[in-house]
This record gives C-alpha cells, sequence and structure tokens, in this order.
C-alpha cells in the first residue's frame, strides 16, 4: 500500500512516555519502527505514516493494554501537536483555541483531518481518520479525542467533560464502557455516525489560562512560516493567506486571489470542492477568526470592525457573527473583557 502522508516526531512521544511508564523498553520499539534514537531530538522532522502505523503496532503487541492509543493521550503536552500547541495554549478562549486546529493542523501531520460543526447548543469537534487498518485507526481516533479534552482540561484550567463522545468504531473486545467514561467523564458512544466530541456550546467562551495575544500572533506568523514551507501546502491555506494580506485594503474579489495563485476562478472552485471546502467558507471563516481578535483586543469600534472586514452594512456583521457564536459582538466584547478580569 502507498504512502499515507506524513507524521511529525511530537506526536510519537506520547506512546513512548507511556511505554515508559509499563517498563517496556523503548529502543526495540524505536527499531522496529524504524527510528533512529537521535531522530527524537528533531521535532520538525517528518516521518512516513508507516513509521507511526509500526510505532503503534509495536507497543499495542507488547504492552497488554487493548486501550494503548486511549491511555497513552495521558501524556499529552503542549509540545505534542508541535507549534499548534504553544499557539492553542496563548488563545484568549477555548473557542479561539479551537478555531486553530484546522489551519495549522499539517504541521501535526496529515493522518486525519479535524472540523467542527455548530449546533443548537452544542458543538461537535470532529476528527476524520484518514488510516484504514480498522485497529490503528480505532487506537489513533481514540488517542486523539482524548488529547484534545485532556489538553483543554488543562489550557482551561478546568475539569469539564462532553455531553458525550461518539466513535465510529465499535467497543473493542475485552473492554469495558466505563473505561472510556472514566476518563472521558460522560456518556462514550460506539457505532456513530463520527467520531467527536460532543460538547455545551458555553465551553467555547471559556477563558484560557495562559492567554498571551502578543505571542499568539508571533507563533502564528511562525507557523504560517511553516506552512507555506510544506511542499503539499494546502490550497485551502494559501486562499486563506492571501486573504488575510487583501483583506487589508477591502474585501477582495475572487478573481484577485485567483491571480495571486496563479490559477483561473473556475479552477480555484473546483480544487476548493475537492479539499471540502469553498472560497466563501475560507473567507467566512478568516473574518470570524479576525472579528474575535478585534473585539478581544482592540479599541476599534464594532463599525469599525465590520468595515475594516468587508462588510457592506454592520447589520450583515451582526448577523453573521451571532449565527457562529450565538452572541452579538457588543456582548461577546462584554464576555471577553469580563474574562479578562476574572
Amino acid at each position: 500500500m502507498p504512502s499515507l502522508g506524513f507524521t511529525s516526531l511530537p506526536p510519537l512521544l506520547k506512546y513512548l512516555l507511556y511505554a515508559e511508564q509499563l517498563g517496556i523498553a523503548t529502543a526495540p520499539a524505536l527499531a522496529a519502527a524504524g527510528i533512529e534514537p537521535e531522530q527524537l531530538n528533531d521535532t520538525s522532522l517528518r516521518l512516513p505514516m508507516e513509521v507511526h502505523e509500526r510505532l503503534l503496532d509495536y507497543f499495542c503487541l507488547h504492552s497488554g493494554d487493548p486501550l494503548f492509543g486511549l491511555n497513552s493521550a495521558r501524556f499529552v503536552k503542549p509540545s505534542s501537536w508541535n507549534v499548534l500547541g504553544y499557539i492553542t495554549m496563548n488563545c484568549a478562549t477555548l473557542g479561539e483555541a479551537m478555531g486553530r486546529i484546522m489551519p495549522f493542523e499539517k504541521l501535526v501531520g496529515d493522518m486525519g483531518t479535524s472540523r467542527a460543526e455548530l449546533l443548537e447548543g452544542e458543538v461537535r469537534l470532529i476528527w476524520s481518520c484518514r488510516h484504514q487498518r480498522p485497529d490503528i485507526r480505532r487506537h489513533l481516533v481514540e488517542n486523539v479525542l482524548a488529547s484534545w479534552l485532556l489538553y483543554a482540561r488543562w489550557i482551561a484550567d478546568s475539569a469539564m467533560s462532553p455531553r458525550a463522545v461518539w466513535f465510529e468504531h465499535p467497543l473493542p473486545p475485552n473492554t469495558q464502557v466505563a473505561q472510556y467514561e472514566a476518563l472521558f467523564g460522560c456518556p462514550v458512544l460506539f457505532q456513530q455516525p463520527c467520531s467527536a466530541l460532543v460538547a455545551p456550546l458555553e465551553y467555547l467562551q471559556l477563558p484560557l489560562r495562559q492567554a498571551d495575544a502578543r505571542l499568539l500572533r508571533t507563533l502564528e506568523d511562525h507557523a504560517q512560516t511553516m506552512m507555506a514551507s510544506l511542499a503539499d501546502a494546502p490550497l485551502a491555506l494559501q486562499v486563506h493567506n492571501v486573504l488575510r494580506q487583501l483583506l487589508k485594503d477591502g474585501l477582495p474579489r475572487k478573481e484577485q486571489v485567483a491571480e495571486h495563485l496563479s490559477l483561473s476562478v473556475r479552477t480555484l472552485q473546483r480544487q476548493l470542492q475537492q479539499a471540502g471546502t469553498s472560497y466563501q467558507q475560507i473567507l467566512d471563516d478568516l473574518r470570524q477568526e479576525l472579528a474575535e481578535h478585534h473585539l478581544r483586543h482592540s479599541e476599534l469600534s464594532i463599525q469599525g470592525i465590520s468595515d475594516c472586514l468587508g462588510f457592506t452594512e454592520p447589520r450583515s456583521f451582526h448577523r453573521s457573527f451571532k449565527s457562529r457564536t450565538g452572541l452579538t459582538p457588543g456582548q461577546f466584547r462584554q464576555a471577553a473583557q469580563a474574562s479578562g478580569k476574572a
């Protein structure tokens, strides 16, 4: 089978730490996976996805733990996601942190893709794994969802739990649902339509304990440079970056963006559709990201924010913003100011 893609080194370190706690020698595991010990110091290293599979295979075989992927999530750290971990740590709220996963997750690897669905009263944070082997796929999905929750608890300094956790796969043999519920602190359901954390919408407003807007901007600039250096930087990210630059001079036309990328408008639209997104979706996401930043960190009036984001009138801005957050821009700014004083 051809390579699915790549993994960076940091996500693998959780496995090694858990294996060490279990008393498993890691040197044979690294050899089985094809990793040289000195490579563990290179966090920018990109490894074929088969290396990730072989390491996980080894530990699942030798650990005696049928929930190795799930339990190794307890060793998650900011560094587990490369620079993305530090970006999320310095956001103002959990919702802002969640919004940074999608644009930068390729820095961690391309073993899967994330998306968020906002429904009435709840948010579903979904991860779609690219691996086809059912055993590897299960361990990876369980590790990712558990890591997200444990890390969110840490950066928000909260013992929060989702309303539910969904897994596409069935309950593994020789395990009990109670083992999952002990970690997630909520009902865990199997054979669901997708694998997701299902949480109350108000969780998105939880303030993070180490928010630093200035450092966040520096980290994001660094991450965008790293993303641009990837030979296969996704078109959606390229469109996002071009729009960010062009928005400074007013709402850009689709033709301008296509010209910057040396594409026709038709080709741009078709390739974005193939990638599961659209020009309008990327523009809407970017406007929301910038709106939240201005409301938290600038003195711009709401009218001024509406103008600089290219809305034809403030009412359109209010309607768009409230549909995504459940709050008007004014309510959002008041909540942000209140949490900053707390």
